[in-house]
């Protein structure tokens, strides 16, 4: 790794998939942003002597339904704390039939179907860095960073599926069948709650950020399947959530170590910076 970029990774947990034993030597910090309380204490901590912090989307106790997640301050925290990287989870049912539950998917593109959330840093609030930010979108994900979790999970062995577009809901109720049904035809692979907004904010606020998503079953679109209940995704999960941290704790040395991030890191931060447009000085 080159000395000249000090990367630091920060993992967002997704239900089920939030577990702080994958750190060693952890303590635990609350901090607080423009933008309110993240869903819990940033727990700093080393992967295989690499620096991370983690944070439970959901709060430790799974409290806080995906409409009321705090994106904003929880990307904000992390990039505070210095994170350059953020790799996160996120349990999501699958509306491919190859796309089977247990499967992993490195998701590369999302549908957006969420109404209620802040979807910008730049939100004009006094305390809020100035501006409109209008950042573009045509490649939410981080290529480089998806290119690791992918080789990496080919390496362990876990099925996975190399690409897929997302489709994000409110929540935090499942889809009706006509939904499901369409949102096939729209060309989704995968549906969850969480990956919209918090690809959009990391984006803006310049990290690499990549998701693992994992397929816990196959929402309801499917005839002589039972349909998504929380019961059968908390099993999937459970017999599951292994394959996400194994991943996790293999492709952290390897974004260290691997060529520099230099550039890929300068060109997400000249993004974010020249999509702001600033009020006009008079």
């Amino acid at each position: 790794m080159s000395a000249s970029m000090q990367i630091k990774i920060g993992i967002i947990g997704g239900s089920g998939l939030d577990d702080p034993d994958i750190l060693e030597g952890r303590t635990e910090k609350y901090v607080d942003t423009p933008y309110g309380k993240p869903s819990d204490a940033l727990i700093m901590g080393k992967i295989k002597n690499v620096e991370c912090v983690l944070l439970a989307r959901h709060g430790r106790q799974h409290t806080i339904m995906p409409t009321d997640v705090n994106y904003q301050a929880n990307i904000w925290a992390l990039r505070e704390e210095g994170c350059t990287h953020l790799l996160v989870t996120t349990a999501c049912g699958s509306l491919r039939e190859e796309i089977q539950p247990g499967d992993i998917v490195i998701i590369d593109q999302f549908i957006d179907r969420t109404t209620k959330r802040a979807q910008t840093l730049y939100d004009g609030r006094p305390t809020s860095p100035p501006g409109v930010s209008h950042i573009p979108m045509a490649e939410p994900f981080c290529t480089r960073t998806r290119e690791v979790l992918l080789e990496v999970a080919r390496g362990l062995g876990v099925k996975c599926h190399p690409q897929g577009t997302v489709l994000t809901i409110e929540g935090p109720r499942f889809s009706s069948r006509a939904e499901s049904l369409m949102f096939r035809q729209w060309g989704a692979d995968v549906i969850n709650m969480t990956s919209v907004p918090e690809v959009v904010l990391a984006k803006e606020a310049g990290l690499c950020y990549a998701s693992i998503a994992m397929a816990t079953d196959y929402d309801c679109w499917k005839e002589h399947e039972e349909a998504v209940c929380v019961d059968n995704v908390l099993k999937t999960m459970k017999e599951n959530a292994n394959k996400a941290s194994s991943i996790l704790l293999t492709a952290i040395p390897l974004i260290y170590t691997q060529e520099d991030w230099t550039h890929t890191i300068k060109a997400l931060k000249t993004t974010a910076q020249s999509s702001i447009m600033l009020p006009k000085q008079h």
